[in-house]
């Protein structure tokens, strides 16, 4: 079925023709107004068409847009310098992607080829891309069933939800216990897993607290690769610039995309260890035609000088605990608010399945989202929760706005 000389997808249908976007506001095609509550799942960070990103692959396309996968830009230098940099030293060399898909299937490669192993862990209902690998770690089985089967050898574990009904200690020893028997066998080639935080699918659970420090410990003690997507997490999200800062976790491997270049360009990352990956180059051949086109790189240059620069991970914590504070203070009675959890301006909780309207959850979430869009107020449709990902840069007004908004479709309910 073709719309629009677009091809339809039945299962995310667009929502709006968007005619513009600045900062944290969206407008259609007939000019309504809208705050973001999205950031594009997690990818205009710095919010939508930052002047200073936009501004800097404007300069870089009077320069070069172009530079094939055997030679260097210069913009491609000093972005890699940068980002490296921007890790500990020992995460001190990376490949060049086009998104988070290939950097999670590159990730995947050199995982096999560096230990000589097949198997990969992973968890259920997380989201890592769009490749049969990708899709392998982390796939909701309906969206899979046409295409099926996917790649073998993929271990798919439930993840250690910290609001589970048991304390969180427990479900952390009982989590430990259950992967230690897969990577006692000696055949899993990593674990893949985001940084004590999901953000695909919908699901955004959270992991009890030193999740990450015992996985690299037990990775780490069987010799297993620890990767870290930091695709969804990464650029400040968190309140942290990186994810694995919470725990001071080094993981073998680490993926970007998204928030990279804050939108300007499609472009994504794979941070490892040189020492650890040099000569198994050949093998796993981290080879990309547009894998960070200049332009791209110029956006993500620029994106992550101004993280720094402006230390935007603090402004998304004291955020976060802001609209954390305003769900609690107006619906911690409501029981259409359960499970309020987060890092920095990644939030999301729960609706109850017992509702005065009948739906189950994810019809009563996409009822909230569809009531919030009609007044102003534009959501990601995260199917079994509501998730909060304003652009960091969101000013206290708007992000006040679109919490009343929020708040009150809830309490109408």
């Amino acid at each position: 079925m073709i719309k629009h000389n677009i091809v339809y997808n039945p299962v995310v249908d667009w929502r709006f023709d968007l005619a513009k976007a600045e900062g944290s506001l969206l407008w259609d095609k007939e000019g309504k107004q809208y705050i973001d509550f999205s950031s594009g799942w997690n990818t205009t960070n710095l919010g939508w068409n930052n002047p200073e990103v936009n501004k800097a692959v404007s300069d870089q396309a009077h320069k070069n847009v172009y530079a094939p996968m055997w030679t260097a830009d210069e913009v491609q230098s000093k972005y890699a310098k940068k980002l490296t940099d921007a890790f500990p030293e020992e995460l001190d060399v990376v490949c060049r992607a086009t998104g988070g898909t290939e950097a999670n299937e590159m990730a995947l490669k050199i995982a096999r080829a560096v230990t000589g192993r097949s198997q990969i862990v992973s968890f259920a209902h997380t989201y890592h891309g769009q490749s049969f690998g990708t899709l392998a770690l982390g796939f909701v089985p309906a969206y899979v069933k046409q295409i099926a089967p996917l790649v073998p050898e993929f271990i798919q574990m439930d993840y250690p939800n910290a609001f589970a009904e048991q304390p969180e200690e427990k479900t952390l020893e009982k989590f430990l216990t259950e992967l230690e028997k897969h990577l006692k066998t000696e055949k899993v080639a990593a674990v893949f897993t985001e940084p004590g935080l999901i953000t695909g699918w919908g699901s955004m659970l959270q992991a009890p607290k030193g999740y990450l420090t015992a996985v690299r410990e037990l990775t780490q003690k069987y010799g297993t690769l620890l990767v870290v997507d930091e695709v969804g997490t990464g650029f400040s999200r968190t309140g942290k610039l990186f994810g694995i800062e919470h725990e001071e976790v080094i993981p073998d491997i680490v993926t970007l995309a998204k928030g990279i270049s804050n939108g300007a360009g499609a472009i994504g990352a794979v941070v490892t260890k040189g020492k650890m990956v040099e000569e198994y180059a050949g093998a796993f051949k981290p080879t990309s035609t547009f894998g960070w086109n200049p332009l791209a790189c110029a956006a993500a240059l620029k994106n992550l000088e101004i993280h720094q620069r402006d230390k935007v991970w603090e402004e998304a914590d004291r955020k976060g605990k802001l609209v954390k504070a305003e769900l609690e203070k107006q619906l911690s009675d409501d029981k259409n608010m359960q499970n309020l959890r987060g890092l920095g301006l990644e939030i999301a909780f729960d609706i109850s399945s017992d509702n005065k309207e009948g739906e189950d959850n994810s019809e009563l979430s996409t009822v909230i989202v569809d009531r919030c869009f009609e007044k102003g107020l534009h959501l990601a449709d995260a199917g079994d929760c509501i998730q909060i990902m304003p652009p960091l840069t969101i000013s206290e007004d708007q992000l006040k706005e679109g919490l009343e908004t929020l708040i009150s479709v809830i309490k109408s309910l």
